[in-house]
């Protein structure tokens, strides 16, 4: 079978670290062009903006789209129109309403649309998942806890509407839980916002799972020192603790053996499925609790940002 033709959209950090790699590795796809006003990539054509790229190029099958989340609407649409198959990196949109018009679209042209949460490919999610099925989970506690400036330095766009601020990361932590736990239901949300800042710098949830299980939630886009990418679940059979975003899974305080694949490799794995089956992944779950926690979270006010 061959390969499937993709071009990156947004040569960013992201796209360098973590897409390049893993399209290199995976036989399914072939890079063959990226679009980006700024970033380039030495070996394949380079264009300022994808509608250069799909003119020169037409047989580009699919796009991976790495840019900010303001623009990435649009771009999905103009692929997906096309007849393009998309991956969105996560964020997915900036709107849940924008998400829900994607799969619509996508289910009109048939073609595969991937909303990649990439925490959920982490590599203890589903040996977690596996392991609470069946179980009485009393309690979750999430700490989740970065430093924006060693992450994002000098992106403005983050603390601009749209940007998210401390869901930038959080939104990872929420696509675990709501994949572990599904049907979740947000009860109370406080928001910290820099007087300088559209997006918060901080938030503390309390969640309600269709069990009545309560999830707490503390982020943090300021913590110096060691990161901190925690999830404690307390379950009649002691505790399991996902550390490090997922790549570690304990048990009691003891360590288990998980799967060794890095979550972007396993990402492009689950992609090129869709695209072969012609199938549509695109969760909405962790964008509309983001969505949830700007409409009804208190606005606490804090000292303005300064990178």
């Amino acid at each position: 079978m061959s390969a499937i033709k993709i071009a990156i959209v947004g040569m960013g950090k992201i796209a360098r670290d973590q897409h390049v790699p893993s399209l290199a590795a995976n036989p399914d796809f072939e890079l063959v062009a990226v679009a980006s006003p700024r970033g380039k990539l030495d070996g394949v054509p380079n264009f300022d903006d994808m509608d250069s790229l799909l003119q020169a190029m037409p047989e580009v099958a699919a796009v991976a789209l790495c840019t900010t989340p303001q623009v990435r609407y649009d771009l999905a649409r103009t692929a997906l129109l096309r007849g393009m198959h998309v991956l969105l990196e996560k964020p997915p949109g900036v709107t849940v309403s924008e998400v829900l018009a994607l799969i619509e679209l996508a289910k009109r042209q048939s073609v595969s649309l991937f909303a990649s949460w990439h925490s959920r490919h982490a590599p203890g999610v589903e040996p977690a998942r596996a392991w609470l099925a069946g179980r009485t989970v009393r309690s979750v506690t999430v700490t989740w806890k970065e430093d924006v400036r060693v992450w994002h330095p000098g992106q403005r766009w983050i603390w601009e509407a749209g940007g998210l601020g401390v869901f930038d990361p959080g939104i990872n932590a929420l696509s675990m839980i709501t994949h572990l736990f599904p049907g979740l239901v947000l009860n109370d949300a406080e928001l910290s916002f820099p007087i300088n800042c559209a997006t918060p710098v901080a938030a503390q949830l309390a969640l309600r799972s269709v069990q009545g299980t309560t999830i707490r939630m503390d982020l943090d886009f300021l913590q110096t020192g060691p990161q901190t990418w925690d999830i404690a679940i307390e379950t009649d059979a002691g505790r399991l603790t996902l550390s490090l975003g997922g790549k570690q899974m304990t048990l009691n305080g003891h360590a288990m053996e998980i799967p060794s694949t890095p979550e972007y490799a396993a990402l492009y794995t689950h992609f090129a499925a869709l695209v072969r089956a012609g199938r549509i992944d695109a969760d909405v779950a962790p964008l509309q609790i983001v969505a949830d926690a700007f409409l009804c979270g208190r606005h606490v006010d804090v000292d303005g940002f300064k990178e």
